[in-house]
């Protein structure tokens, strides 16, 4: 696997182990980032969306999709301003930051590695 690939198939990885605990066990990942409990399904329903999207950046990190690659740069970016606009518009808590963060990083980790690696636009 290349290092874009890697990289690709770990936040696989990361969005499907968060993926699992939205759906098993919602408020042990809330607690953590200090959010309120819930009992309310839908953040069950956001469990079986990202379990899912990880599987599909797994999947696509082992097949080699460079296409893919390139695509999840500029989106998990976007993920990281679209959780500073709802925070500052006090749609969201300030945690929800941190997770903008890890997709920010986990973009810059794959655009490094297509860099590093001169992958043809």
């Amino acid at each position: 696997m290349t290092a874009a690939a890697t990289s690709v198939f770990s936040f696989g990885c990361y969005l499907v182990i968060n993926g699992l605990t939205l759906m098993l066990a919602p408020n042990l990942l809330l607690s953590w980032f200090g959010l309120a409990s819930t009992n309310d399904p839908w953040i069950r329903v956001l469990g079986v969306v990202v379990f899912v999207l990880g599987l599909y950046y797994a999947s696509a990190g082992r097949q080699g999709l460079v296409p893919f690659f390139r695509w999840t740069i500029w989106g998990r970016a976007l993920v990281l301003v679209l959780f500073i606009a709802l925070v500052a518009a006090g749609m969201a808590p300030t945690q929800l930051i941190v997770f903008g963060l890890i997709d920010a990083v986990g973009a810059m980790w794959t655009a490094f590695a297509m860099r590093a690696k001169a992958v043809p636009a």
